[in-house]
């Protein structure tokens, strides 16, 4: 009776941080207590809930009490930022110096920087020094971050900035993602001061550092780093992004994190070798490994849950008790929690709780429903599909992408995986006694390793290897989670799982079959041209790409949400720009109809469709819309959006002239989308109802605000605008707050 008590007021509280995503979330939770109280009182569901039978009402009273106060303890433990953070010291672009301690061993970026985190303790802002707290995520030269170490007291000068939130569908939110780790300020560092004569203190970042040097000096890279990674986790390791990406594109990102796999291997190597000691010397031996390994990866969720589990395992060794798994689960995950209750909305804490859950309660009946198969084979195919299950519903909710090959790709790779983990811990123990011992076992890791590699990459050439199927509510979420949730709870699911899962398809599918049939034009933010992408009943025009990384952070995550996975008909409005984001979206998603004013050899070559070159005056009909170049020497482009008329004004500000002709050439104009600045004359000479300018602000004379009528959004400031037949034009910002507050 004990431990139901117990199993209830711990989930209650789990509940209750979760249900903080709404802000009446606290006072559900306990309408719910209040309300499966008077259901117990009364026996309804005893026949149904036979384990619940002696269950006295007021646990379910205390439960919803629990839950009520887990909310207010996640508004208490929300990071906030202090009266003297250095966040309160943002001012203008203003070029500042700022002292403190590194955080952090320096990691590579996307774009070639060097990235840390750093202790703030004071700021120079133009002579004035002022002390500070906080922590700041600082960006620098490559050349200015090598060398620096955690401890290290240092002076970095650059320019403070805000974080921003997501502006566009399917963005990476880097204002949330920094407030999770208690940082509300990025820096552009310039230059970093140190002193040479410093010598660092000991720490386990040097342990990880001998190691990850060792294996990778025989191996080489990537080989190397690879090996590290599976053995540290990539956050300890400077995996190379083209294979990072590649593991996550096939299914495989959880080889690279420490977690549970890793915290295995250590606890069985560490039992294996202590057999014949006393339990209580096994118990000691295991502890250590597992602080150790802790260290060495860092305070990550996934792996203190490993970490917490495997002491429940010790635990049982020490005491000659059976440990249930999932009560050690539940445990970990209450103990975590209460140590931080943010983490419940951190997706390696999600994603490691899933997959193992999914571990606990899957797999058995899996391999019992593969009985006709070798043991050994039924629980390589059971384990990563358990995991898969458990796990593929949050990450349509995050990401909406289906990896199809990702169970083959797991059930080829355990072996290989298993080879290279066990073995990188042997190198990383050999590594901290003598470095040549742990690069001579490493290097027998090479063949494994490149075969690894040769089969990811192998699998994400592969055509449909990752198939975009649409991001599912939060609805959608819950009620497949509850559903899965039942087949294990009732026992009398079991039996008809089949049903439970064509409901579970049924739930996802057919909202999305449903919204793809809609007709939606969405204008993205971003800094380099304007980019529009117009769903018509499942066909899809994309105008512009943006460069390279506006192709991969913008455009792709965008139609990856979306659930796009082919483009109809695709518009380079204007080719002086750069081309690299059409080359990194044609890499990925086919293109039936390509159209540009200038020939561009490259992307050519890529297209698997058409390719046409236009000249003014000529049109493009795709779909229900109509595009047509008025100007190319700005360029014009006028857009045909069903009952509306659009005009794309390109980089060049227009003469006089030009707008005294595109005045009487067009006529009832509903919107002007300007590539750069925000011309005034332009539009007060056509007078549309609205104008997108991708800018964050614009200045108007007196006499121009006197004339002008047009509803003016700003993508730098307003993030992506949507427009739709029913709803017009609407912010993304300004819809995402609209919805918060009326939750």
């Amino acid at each position: 009776m004990r431990q139901i008590n117990a199993v209830v007021l711990c989930l209650a509280y789990i509940i209750g941080l979760l249900s903080t995503s709404v802000s009446w979330g606290g006072y559900g939770i306990i309408a719910l207590g209040i309300l499966l109280t008077y259901a117990v009182n009364k026996n309804y569901g005893k026949g149904l809930f036979n384990k619940w039978r002696d269950v006295k009402p007021k646990l379910f009273l205390a439960a919803g009490l629990v839950g009520f106060l887990a909310t207010l303890y996640f508004q208490i433990r929300t990071p906030q930022p202090r009266v003297n953070d250095v966040s309160q010291f943002i001012n203008n672009k203003q070029v500042v110096t700022v002292q403190g301690e590194v955080d952090s061993l320096p990691r590579l970026t996307r774009s070639q920087k060097g990235q840390f985190w750093l202790t703030a303790k004071e700021i120079n802002q133009t002579g004035k020094v002022v002390e500070v707290t906080g922590n700041l995520y600082v960006t620098v030269p490559l050349l200015q971050s090598t060398g620096l170490y955690p401890g290290q007291a240092i002076a970095i000068k650059g320019i403070l900035y805000k974080p921003k939130p997501a502006t566009n569908p399917g963005g990476f939110d880097f204002k949330r993602f920094l407030q999770q780790q208690n940082t509300f300020a990025g820096m552009n560092g310039m230059q970093v001061s140190f002193n040479d004569r410093e010598q660092p203190v000991w720490g386990l970042w040097q342990v990880s550092k001998r190691i990850v040097r060792s294996q990778v000096r025989w191996l080489g890279s990537p080989e190397g780093q690879l090996v590290s990674s599976m053995v540290l986790g990539s956050k300890a390791v400077d995996l190379p992004y083209d294979i990072r990406d590649l593991f996550v594109q096939v299914g495989l990102a959880h080889a690279l994190a420490a977690s549970g796999f890793q915290t295995a291997l250590i606890l069985g190597l560490v039992m294996s070798l202590s057999k014949g000691l006393s339990p209580r010397w096994q118990f000691g031996c295991g502890a250590v490994a597992l602080i150790g390994f802790v260290g060495l990866t860092g305070l990550q969720p996934s792996v203190l849950r490993a970490v917490i589990m495997g002491f429940g395992a010790l635990i049982g060794i020490a005491t000659s008790r059976k440990i249930k798994t999932l009560g050690s689960l539940l445990v970990a995950a209450t103990l975590l929690l209460l140590w931080n209750p943010v983490w419940i909305w951190d997706l390696g804490f999600e994603l490691s709780f899933l997959a193992t859950l999914g571990l606990v309660v899957t797999v058995p009946p899996l391999v019992a429903k593969l009985d006709w198969m070798p043991s050994a084979i039924a629980t390589l195919i059971a384990v990563p599909l358990a995991a898969t299950l458990w796990t593929l519903p949050l990450q349509l909710y995050i990401f909406g992408v289906i990896p199809p090959y990702s169970l083959v790709v797991n059930v080829l790779t355990i072996p290989l995986i298993s080879i290279i983990s066990i073995g990188g811990i042997f190198s990383a123990i050999a590594a901290l006694i003598w470095s040549t011992a742990g690069s001579a076992i490493a290097w027998l890791l090479y063949y494994p390793t490149h075969i690894l590699i040769w089969l990811v990459q192998f699998f994400s050439q592969l055509p449909g290897n990752s198939i975009a199927v649409g991001k599912i509510a939060l609805w959608q979420l819950l009620a497949v989670y509850g559903l899965m949730s039942l087949i294990w709870f009732l026992p009398w699911l079991h039996k008809r799982w089949w049903l439970v899962g064509v409901i579970v398809v049924s739930l996802v599918l057919v909202p999305i079959w449903h919204s793809s049939t809609d007709f939606r034009v969405t204008i993205l933010a971003d800094k380099v041209e304007p980019i529009i992408v117009i769903q018509d009943r499942g066909k899809v025009l994309l105008v512009n790409s943006g460069n390279s990384t506006s192709a991969r952070f913008t455009v792709l995550p965008f139609l990856q949400q979306q659930g796009i996975n082919q483009i109809d008909w695709a518009i380079s409005t204007n080719p002086l720009n750069d081309q690299n984001g059409w080359m990194e979206i044609l890499a990925r998603l086919p293109v039936k109809s390509f159209y540009s004013l200038i020939e561009d050899k490259k992307i050519k070559e890529q297209v698997r469709g058409s390719y046409k070159l236009l000249v003014a005056g000529e049109s493009v009909v795709a779909g229900s819309t109509q595009i047509k170049i008025v100007s190319d020497r700005i360029p014009v482009w006028q857009l045909q959006v069903q009952n509306q008329k659009w005009l794309l004004v390109g980089n060049t500000k227009p003469n006089k002239q030009e707008i005294q002709a595109l005045s009487k050439n067009t006529s009832s104009i509903q919107l002007i989308l300007f590539a750069k600045a925000f011309d005034a004359d332009l539009v007060e000479a056509i007078k549309p109802e609205n104008a997108i300018a991708y800018t964050q602000n614009i200045v108007l004379r007196a006499d121009n605000l006197k004339k002008i009528k047009t509803k003016i959004f700003l993508t730098g400031r307003d993030g992506a605008i949507q427009w739709t037949p029913n709803h017009k034009f609407e912010s993304i910002i300004e819809t995402a707050e609209n919805n918060a507050s009326l939750l």
